[in-house]
């Protein structure tokens, strides 16, 4: 079996590690190809540029399956490890979407809200549809996720607690109850992201952190 990309975030390597061994591979992929885009926006200087690099990814997304993965060592494991759960590329696609929000200038409530949509919402339904995870809670829970993410990465104050703000109040939305096992991986980074909605400041991979996740993985709450 091909074994799971190897991720920035020790959360998100965390949450792919609480999936069953064989969904591991694609879980991992789709979390590498969002650093990817958040590498691309967090590098660029000059907004066409970064627009065109995430346009390339986009276009590259939409093709696999129609055609044969170009020689790039992620788009190759997303066509073998992904794809083969009923995702499309199209739909990996949309993650992108998300990130391209951030570019032109300093995002707006709409491009925020945007972002939580299309990378979070996207992200989250595609991983659900891979883990067989059937809870329509999921798609929101990835909003708050990625809108609580922006809240800690952005370089604009204004920015970040517009970001927190709104994963506020998309978590204090979302009904309660128990996240059975399939969802689990993806509900322990929104336990966290809910959290982090309040808090002042996050540390990633502090030891309550990690035992917050244990206790979801071990008791769906």
């Amino acid at each position: 079996m091909t074994p799971p990309i190897d991720l920035a975030d020790p959360e998100r390597a965390l949450a792919v590690a609480y999936a069953p061994a064989n969904k591991r591979p694609g879980l991992s992929a789709i979390f590498a190809l969002d650093e990817r885009f958040g590498g691309i926006v967090s590098s660029t200087s000059e907004p066409m540029i970064g627009l065109m690099r995430l346009a390339w990814w986009r276009e590259a997304l939409e093709k696999l399956g129609r055609e044969p993965a170009p020689a790039e060592p992620l788009l190759a494991r997303i066509a073998g490890a992904v794809l083969p759960h009923d995702i499309t590329g199209a739909a990996l696609a949309g993650i992108e979407d998300g990130w391209a929000a951030l570019i032109d200038g300093e995002p707006d409530a709409d491009a925020i809200a945007r972002h939580g949509r299309a990378r979070g919402g996207n992200l989250f339904s595609a991983a659900a549809r891979l883990l067989g995870a059937l809870d329509a809670r999921l798609p929101v829970a990835g909003e708050v996720w990625a809108l609580a993410d922006l809240g800690f990465r952005h370089s604009n104050a204004q920015v970040r607690a517009a970001a927190l703000a709104r994963a506020r109040q998309l978590a204090d939305a979302l009904p309660p109850g128990r996240w059975a096992t399939p969802a689990r991986p993806l509900a322990a980074l929104f336990v966290l992201a809910r959290q982090d909605a309040r808090a002042k400041r996050r540390t990633q991979a502090r030891p309550d952190r990690l035992l917050r996740m244990l206790a979801l993985r071990l008791m769906g709450r």
